[in-house]
């Protein structure tokens, strides 16, 4: 007798477990960068200066991803997660928005640092090239991981109730707001710029990536990359006029999209995906 396959145990991440992930995804952001606006000569002298590569710096932006995987091992375990993490393995999506991508955004960025009378990408420093090839590996270690929270977690919980454009604003908004600490620590990027343009950009730029995690099925490799390129360090510094592009471009994509953005049928919903079907 021919043995038969039980089927996949689904593992439901509950919608309610949102309230907790965004909860803990501030508390260990805000408590990490809060001691150093704080108390920052004790925070300093005890920890250490607060740099990019400073382990505290890293835990800050790993807060996403840090809540995504105590949720998911909250309600799924080690094979929930395991089915969590394949999530990265979709790697099948819009040659359309491949190109978007990968020349889209570096041309917003160009274009921006021109209305800012800056150069096409970003001067490179003494050391060359390599050393901007190392920060831009490093960097995937940054903001991607983000990803496995706010397109990992909260993208397909807020789907199940509201249309997939509203989703996106609704995250970019926290997106933006969890990164406010940032602009009162003072030797971070952040500090020069003005939050207002940087929230609106984190709304538009969550509007924008919505369409292409759904468009490939939950996938979080599409997101991640997506992320990575935002912080390439070999564009040059183009605020707030990248900001107001591509509010200009978010416009065209949800007009153009407006079919499966401004209605549920079909966004993914699942935190964990059913083995085998990329999605629900």
């Amino acid at each position: 007798m021919a043995n038969v396959s039980a089927p996949a145990r689904v593992f439901q991440v509950p919608s309610h477990a949102l309230i907790g992930f965004f909860a803990l995804t501030f508390a260990v952001t805000w408590g990490v960068i809060g001691i150093y606006i704080v108390a920052p000569g004790w925070a300093s002298s005890r920890f250490g200066e607060i740099s990019g590569s400073h382990p505290f710096f890293f835990v800050a932006t790993w807060a996403p991803a840090i809540s995504a995987f105590a949720l998911v091992l909250l309600y799924g375990g080690l094979a929930g997660l395991r089915a969590f993490l394949s999530r990265l393995l979709i790697w099948r999506g819009s040659s359309m928005w491949a190109a978007f991508i990968l020349i889209g955004i570096p041309v917003v960025y160009m274009i921006g640092s021109l209305f800012k009378n800056g150069p096409l990408v970003a001067p490179l420093p003494p050391e060359g090239a390599g050393a901007v090839v190392a920060v831009l590996f490093l960097m995937l270690f940054l903001g991607p991981i983000e990803e496995f929270g706010w397109r990992g977690v909260a993208q397909p919980i807020l789907q199940r109730h509201v249309a997939p454009l509203w989703a996106g604003v609704i995250i970019g908004t926290i997106w933006g707001v969890w990164h406010l600490p940032a602009f009162f620590l003072s030797g971070t990027v952040f500090a020069g710029w003005n939050f207002f343009p940087f929230l609106v950009g984190n709304i538009t730029l969550a509007v924008l990536v919505t369409p292409i995690f759904n468009s490939a099925r939950g996938s979080l490799l599409w997101p991640m990359l997506f992320h990575w390129q935002l912080i390439n360090p070999f564009w040059a510094d183009a605020q707030p006029y990248d900001t107001w592009i591509l509010v200009g471009v978010a416009a065209v994509v949800v007009w153009w999209n407006r079919g499966t953005l401004l209605y549920r049928d079909g966004a993914v919903t699942e935190v964990v995906p059913v083995h085998g079907r990329g999605d629900q």
